[in-house]
């Protein structure tokens, strides 16, 4: 198969298929192959895969996780802090950007990991994840489930979460899940103090329902409420929760070049929501003309 278990469909959307294969194929996913863990900024890391993101940030009070990824990955997650010289046993918070597999199976092997982590979710992916994948409005099946993580804290849109000398600002931002959230902090890069955004996601799933008929109630709102929020927040340091979205490969390659400030990309930030709002509003009229 050539296109990842993710697929984007021009460059914001999933295709069938990719959430159509069973739970067998999965493990040949190449999203979830390992990658090398790297540093974006001061005390930011990529502990991710290929694609299924993952970010480590190390606190003078312990370290924080945003995201596991599917259990492959939150395989490597474990084993990428430990290749940074980390304890996973010191991970103090892990936050999740939403509940799909593809980035909170690999949640449960973190938490193993550090049996003392508080989880922080939104209060409806929360819900999902501590079902371990059921009740999501659109995936449903076997292949879509996974070890279920309870959440120990249930945040609300502008909560912050901070250790360590570092505060971060949940954003609940629904739409492509009902509690997708998308997290803003500082992080210095290069010598400067930068605004960072981890983007949850903005994509339509092929079949989901907008408009007059919809995948969840009020998920059409949501959408124009998120591509509101996310044009407001401050994108300098741009990340997310799938390493396609803001080429991180590239910028990875750049970073290894010498470009130290390679992640540094409100441009980026800024055309890629106006490709993930325009791809909305075209998916939203083909539904509704």
């Amino acid at each position: 198969m050539s296109r990842t278990i993710f697929g984007i469909l021009g460059a914001v959307a999933v295709t069938a298929a990719a959430f159509a294969l069973p739970a067998a194929a999965q493990t040949a996913d190449p999203a979830h192959d390992p990658f090398p863990p790297f540093k974006i900024g001061e005390g930011l890391y990529y502990v991710g895969a290929s694609d299924y993101s993952s970010y480590l940030i190390v606190t003078k009070a312990g370290l924080i996780v945003i995201d596991g990824g599917d259990a492959p990955t939150g395989h490597q997650v474990v084993g990428n802090i430990r290749t940074l010289g980390f304890d996973p046993a010191n991970i103090k918070i892990l936050l999740n950007t939403h509940e799909h597999f593809d980035h909170a199976a690999g949640l449960a092997e973190i938490k193993r990991a550090a049996p003392g982590a508080k989880f922080y979710a939104s209060a409806a992916d929360g819900a999902i994840v501590a079902a371990g994948g059921r009740g999501d409005p659109f995936l449903k099946g076997e292949r879509f489930y996974y070890e279920p993580v309870e959440p120990d804290v249930t945040l609300k849109d502008g909560q912050t979460v901070s250790l360590g000398g570092w505060t971060l600002t949940a954003h609940i931002t629904p739409g492509h899940t009902p509690g997708c959230t998308t997290w803003t902090f500082p992080v210095t890069v290069a010598g400067k103090v930068r605004q960072a955004l981890d983007h949850c996601s903005s994509s339509v799933l092929p079949g989901y329902k907008l408009g007059k008929t919809e995948t969840y109630p009020g998920q059409t709102a949501d959408y124009e409420k998120s591509f509101a929020t996310w044009k407001k927040l401050p994108c300098e340091v741009f990340i997310a929760s799938h390493g396609q979205f803001f080429d991180m490969k590239a910028k990875k390659a750049a970073l290894d070049a010498g470009k130290a400030d390679a992640f540094v990309d409100p441009e980026g930030c800024r055309s890629f929501y106006a490709k993930a709002e325009a791809a909305f509003r075209t998916e939203l009229k083909k539904q509704n003309p």
